[in-house]
C-alpha cells in the first residue's frame, strides 16, 4: 500500500510501528490485531516499509514520502502449508523485544513481556490452520523435539528507539504433538513382528512335531524290532536267528523258480509236484542235523490237578514263576530251550552249539530244576494257596542225534525231530516225581565222564513202544565231587556238584531272597495260614475302603457283642439275611477309592487270630486245616468268578469284579459283590468252619451222648466251631481286628448271621436242615413252584440261598474238580470214617459200602448241586465247570472205585497195623 504520508491515518498498533520506522528510517514490524469482519479480529503481524522521494537510498536527508504496509494474518498464512492427513503439527509464533547480552548478542526481552510481546499457538490439521489461543500452549512433554527458526530480524539498533519502544524479534517454533503422535504411532510393526514370530514358532513347531513324529515312530519302530529280536531269539538259537534275518533280505528272483519248474518238463517230471518240493520262499529250510546231543522233558506231576482248584491267573503266576526260573538255569547252564508243551518243559542241551559234556551239563540243570521247583512252590504256597507245595517235577533224558530246524509257516519255530526227542519224552512219561530216569545211552557218557557213581539201574525195564524193554537208570547225587574226564568242558562246569552249588547259591545270595528263607523255615500249616492271612487281608482292606469318605459314628458295642450267643447257633439261621444295599454313586466312589491298609495292629491281631484256629484243628485224615484251606480256595475261586450275564447277547463272560459296571453286576449278584462284609464272612466261614472236628459223625457224638451232644442236639460239630471260633474273636486280644470288620451294630450283626448261616449250611446230613434249603431254594428260583416274587426282599432271599449253595459246594469242592483231587480227599475221608470204625466209633465198616454210597452221594447230592450252582445264573463257567468234573468223577468212580476201595483199604492196614480190631456192636 502507497499512501501520502499527510492523509494516513494509523490504528494504535500501526502508529506504534510507524513511529519506530520514522525514528529509524528503516522498516519495521509489529504485533497486530486484523479485522476480519466488524466483530471480530485475528492475530497477525505489520510490516512497515517507508518509501523516500529519493533514488539514493544511502542519503540521510531523503524525505519519507510514503509506507508500504504488509499485515500478515498468521492463521490464513498457515493454510495450505501441510497436505491432507498430515495432522497436529504446533507452531508457536513468538514476537519479542531484544535485550542486548555481556556478549554483544541479544536475546527476547522479557521484561516488556505484558506490552511488547506477543505469542500465538496455531495447530495445522492438513492445510487447514486452526489458532489455538494467543499464549504458548504447547505440550512441553515435546519440548525435546522443537524445530525453532527466527522468522523475521530487521537488525534495528535499539538504542535509537524512544524509550518505551521496540521492534520484535519474531520466531517460529514448531512442535508435534499427542495427535500428530498418535496419526504416526502404528501397531503395523508389532503385527508385522507377530505374524513372523507366528510363522517361525508355527514352523518351528511343525519341524518339532515333524522331528518327534518320526523319532516316535523310529522308537517304535526300534522297540518293535527290539521286542521281535527278542522273541526271535527266545524261539530261535542265535546261529539259526541270524539265518533267518540273512534269508529274509534276500531277493528271490520269481523266474529262477519257473526257470526249474520248466526245465523239469524235459526230465518227465510231474510239474505239481516240483513245486510242492520247491521251497517256501525260494530258499532252503533251515534245517541241521546234531548227531550228539541230549533232549530233557521236565513235567510238572499235579499241575493238571491243582489247576483245576485255580483262578486262571493264578495258573498262569505259578507256570511263569516255575518257567521264568528254569529258563534262568537254562541260561547260565548253556541249556537250550525248546519249547513248554502244556506243563512239560522241554530243553537241549548239545546244540545250536556241539559240545561233549551235554549229558553232564543236562543232569546238573535236571537236578537244580528240580531243586528250583521245591524253592518255589513253597514260596508260592503262601500266595497261591494249598497244595501248591505238592507240585513236583518228573524229568526223562535221552541222548542221540536229532534233526533240528525251522519248520516254516505260521508260528513258525525252531524244533526237534528223531527219535531221541520220542525216547527222552518215554524216560520222562515212565519215571517218578522229583526223580531224573535217564537212558542207557545218557547212562554210557556219564560213566565215560567219571561219574558212574551218578547213576544206579531202574530194578526193573520199561517197556518203549517199538523197542520193548529198555533199561533204564536213576540219577542220584554224590556229596563229594569226581572230576570228570571230559576235556573240552567249560572252565565253569569242571566241578559238576560243589561248582553247581557254588553257584545256585550264590545266585540266591545275589537275588536276596529273603522272603524265601522265611517261607523255607515254615510247615506246612504255617505256609497255609501266611495263604489264608493274605486272602483275609486282601478283603479286609476293601472293607476298610467302602467306608472312606463315609461320615459313620463308631458305636460301642461291648453290649451288643455280648448279647449274641444268647441262643444256640442253630436257633440264629435264617432264610433271609438283609445284605447292606449301596447306591450308584457310592459303588462308583468305592471303585475309585479302592482298598486302604488294615494297619500293622490289625493285620497282627489277623494273623494270631488265624494260627489259634489252625491249632485247634485236630490231626484228623479229612477234617483238618489243610482242607479247610481248600474250601476256602473254591470259596474264593467261585466269589472271583461272579459274572455279568448278557441277556441280549445270550452270553456269559467271567469278567473281574473290578473291571465291570459294578452297578448292574450288584443286582446280577443280588448284592453279593456290592458288600465286601459278606465277601468277607464266607471265606471267614470256610476257614474256621470244622474247628475242633471230633473226626466222627454227629450221629455218633448223639450216640455216644457227649458234652457238646447234650447242649447242642444236632449239628453239633457245626454249632460248636461256631461257638469256638466267634468266643475267640470277641477276646479282647482282637479289638483292632473287629473294629476292621465292622464298627455299627447293623454290620455286626449281618456279620454274625452270615457265619452262621454259612457254617451250618455244611450239615448236609441233617434232613430237617436240608428240607427248609430245599424250600427256600425253590421260592427263589423254581418258577414251576409259582412263588417267585421280586424286590429287595426277594434278593436278599436269593442271595442268602445262593452263598449257603456256594458254601456247601466249597465244602465238597474234591468231588468237581480233577479226578487226582477227588480221590486224594476222597480216600482220606475214608481213612478217617475207618479210622473211626476200627477206633469202635462207628457201627459199621465204611468200606463195605463205600463203592456205593459215593455214587449215590454223586447222584443225590453233587451232581444237584452242581445243577443248582448253574442254575442260579449267578457263577458263569465255574458251574459249567464243576457240573462237567462231578459228571465225569461219578463216571470214573463207577468204573474204578471198587479198586480203590480195596486200595483205600490196604493202605490203611499197611500205616495202621497198631490199630486193634473193632469192637462187636
Amino acid at each position: 500500500m502507497f499512501t501520502n504520508m499527510d492523509t494516513l491515518l494509523l490504528s494504535q498498533q500501526t502508529e506504534d510501528v510507524y513511529r519506530i520506522t520514522k525514528v529509524t528510517r528503516k522498516s519495521s514490524i509489529g504485533f497486530n490485531r486484523i479485522d476480519v469482519d466488524p466483530e471480530n479480529t485475528i492475530p497477525g503481524s505489520q510490516i512497515i516499509q517507508p518509501i523516500f522521494d529519493g533514488p539514493d537510498t544511502k542519503a540521510d536527508d531523503r524525505k519519507m514520502v510514503a509506507i508500504l504496509l504488509i499485515q500478515l494474518p498468521w492463521v490464513d498464512f498457515l493454510n495450505n502449508i501441510l497436505a491432507e492427513g498430515e495432522d497436529g503439527i504446533i507452531i508457536v509464533i513468538d514476537m519479542a523485544c531484544p535485550t542486548f547480552l555481556e556478549d554483544g548478542n541479544y536475546a527476547a526481552s522479557q521484561n516488556l513481556a505484558d506490552t511488547k510481546r506477543h505469542t500465538i499457538t496455531v495447530q495445522l490439521n492438513g492445510p487447514d490452520a486452526v489458532l489455538l489461543r494467543e499464549a504458548d500452549v504447547h505440550d512441553p512433554e515435546y519440548d525435546n523435539l522443537v524445530a525453532s527458526h527466527k522468522f523475521v530480524d530487521l537488525g534495528v539498533d535499539q538504542a535509537q528507539l524512544p524509550e518505551g519502544s521496540c521492534v520484535p524479534i519474531q520466531t517460529v517454533r514448531v512442535y508435534p504433538s499427542a495427535e500428530m503422535e498418535d496419526s504416526f504411532q502404528t501397531n503395523n510393526d508389532v503385527v508385522y513382528t507377530v505374524v513372523v514370530v507366528v510363522i517361525f514358532v508355527f514352523t518351528t513347531l511343525v519341524f518339532l512335531l515333524y522331528d518327534f513324529s518320526v523319532g516316535r515312530r523310529q522308537r517304535i519302530v526300534m522297540e518293535r524290532y527290539s521286542k521281535q529280536d527278542r522273541i526271535v531269539a527266545d524261539v530261535f538259537p542265535t546261529a539259526i536267528r541270524d539265518r533267518l534275518y540273512e534269508n529274509q533280505t534276500k531277493n528271490m528272483v520269481n523266474g529262477d523258480a519257473a526257470d526249474l519248474v520248466g526245465d523239469n518238463r524235459s526230465l518227465g517230471l510231474d510239474n505239481s509236484f516240483v513245486r510242492k518240493a520247491s521251497t517256501m520262499d525260494g530258499s532252503a529250510p533251515l534245517a541241521e542235523l546234531f548227531p550228539s546231543v541230549t533232549v530233557v522233558f521236565a513235567d510238572l506231576v499235579g499241575f493238571t490237578a491243582w489247576s483245576s482248584t485255580r483262578e486262571p491267573h493264578h495258573v498262569f503266576i505259578l507256570l511263569e514263576t516255575i518257567y521264568g526260573a528254569f529258563d534262568k538255569l537254562a541260561y547260565r547252564h548253556g541249556v537250550f530251550k525248546v519249547e513248554t508243551v502244556g506243563d512239560c518243559y522241554v530243553a537241549a542241551v548239545g546244540l545250536p552249539e556241539p559240545r561233549d559234556d551235554h549229558a553232564v551239563i543236562a543232569c546238573r540243570f535236571a537236578r537244580e530244576c528240580i531243586k528250583k521247583l521245591k524253592d518255589a512252590t513253597l514260596k508260592l504256597e503262601v500266595s497261591l494257596g494249598p497244595d501248591t507245595s505238592d507240585l513236583e517235577l518228573r524229568t526223562g533224558m535221552h541222548s542221540g542225534q536229532v534233526t533240528a530246524g525251522v519248520l516254516r509257516g505260521q508260528r513258525s519255530r525252531f524244533q526237534l525231530f528223531g527219535d531221541t526227542m520220542n525216547t527222552a519224552s518215554r524216560m520222562e512219561s515212565s519215571g517218578e516225581r522229583s526223580r531224573i530216569q535217564i537212558s542207557q545211552t545218557t547212562a554210557d557218557m556219564l560213566t565215560e565222564a567219571g561219574l558212574a557213581r551218578w547213576i544206579i539201574p531202574r530194578s526193573t525195564k520199561i517197556d518203549v513202544k517199538g523197542k520193548g524193554g529198555m533199561q533204564t537208570y536213576w540219577v542220584t547225587r554224590s556229596n563229594k565231587s569226581i572230576q570228570p574226564k571230559a576235556t573240552n568242558m567249560k572252565p565253569e562246569m569242571e566241578t559238576l556238584d560243589e561248582g553247581g552249588e557254588a553257584e545256585e547259591s550264590s545266585e540266591t545270595s545275589a537275588e536276596g531272597d529273603q522272603d524265601f528263607m522265611v517261607v523255607e523255615g515254615m510247615n506246612r500249616i504255617e505256609r497255609l495260614v501266611e495263604w489264608n492271612v493274605e486272602v483275609l487281608t486282601s478283603l479286609l482292606e476293601q472293607i476298610v475302603g467302602s467306608r472312606r469318605g463315609v461320615v459313620n459314628q463308631i458305636q460301642n458295642l461291648s453290649d451288643a457283642e455280648r448279647r449274641i450267643g444268647a441262643r444256640t447257633v442253630l436257633d440264629e439261621v435264617t432264610s433271609i439275611i438283609p445284605l447292606k444295599r449301596f447306591h450308584p454313586g457310592e459303588l462308583e466312589r468305592r471303585q475309585s477309592t479302592g482298598a486302604l491298609d488294615i494297619g500293622v495292629g490289625a493285620k497282627s491281631q489277623l494273623r494270631n487270630y488265624i494260627s489259634t484256629i489252625a491249632s485247634m484243628y485236630p490231626d484228623n485224615a479229612f477234617h483238618n486245616f489243610h482242607h479247610a484251606s481248600h474250601v476256602t480256595t473254591s470259596v474264593k475261586k467261585l466269589l472271583s468268578r461272579i459274572v455279568l450275564f448278557d441277556e441280549e447277547n445270550g452270553f456269559e463272560d467271567s469278567i473281574p469284579t473290578e473291571s465291570v459296571d459294578i452297578a448292574a453286576l450288584e443286582g446280577h449278584s443280588y448284592g453279593i459283590t456290592s458288600d465286601p462284609l459278606t465277601q468277607f464272612a464266607v471265606v471267614f466261614s470256610a476257614i474256621i468252619h470244622d474247628v475242633d472236628h471230633p473226626g466222627v459223625p454227629n450221629a455218633q457224638l448223639v450216640k455216644e451222648n457227649t458234652r457238646c451232644a447234650q447242649i447242642y442236639k444236632k449239628s453239633i460239630a457245626e454249632q460248636k466251631s461256631v461257638d469256638i471260633a466267634w468266643e475267640m474273636l470277641m477276646e479282647d486280644g482282637y479289638a483292632d481286628l473287629r473294629a476292621c470288620i465292622y464298627q455299627t451294630e447293623e454290620d455286626l450283626r449281618r456279620f454274625r448271621q452270615l457265619v452262621v448261616n454259612m457254617v451250618m449250611a455244611t450239615d448236609i446230613v441233617d434232613k430237617e436242615l436240608q428240607t427248609l434249603r430245599k424250600a427256600r431254594w425253590e421260592t427263589a428260583f423254581d418258577s414251576r413252584a409259582g412263588t417267585q416274587d421280586e424286590g429287595v426282599e426277594s434278593d436278599d432271599r436269593k442271595a442268602t440261598i445262593v452263598i449257603e449253595h456256594l458254601m456247601q459246594a466249597s465244602d465238597v469242592a474234591h468231588t468237581m474238580q480233577h479226578w487226582y483231587i477227588y480221590k486224594k480227599w476222597n480216600e482220606r475221608f475214608f481213612m478217617e470214617c475207618y479210622r473211626a470204625y476200627r477206633e469202635g466209633r462207628a457201627d459199621s465198616d465204611p468200606s463195605t459200602n463205600w463203592y456205593k454210597s459215593e455214587i449215590g452221594f454223586f447222584d443225590h447230592y453233587i451232581i444237584p448241586l452242581a445243577k443248582k450252582l448253574q442254575s442260579c445264573g449267578v457263577f458263569g463257567a465255574s458251574s459249567h465247570e464243576y457240573l462237567n468234573y462231578a459228571t465225569a468223577n461219578r463216571d470214573e468212580w463207577v468204573r474204578e472205585g471198587e479198586a480203590l476201595v480195596h486200595q483205600f483199604l490196604a493202605t490203611f492196614k499197611g500205616k495202621n497195623d497198631h490199630l486193634t480190631a473193632p469192637r462187636d456192636p
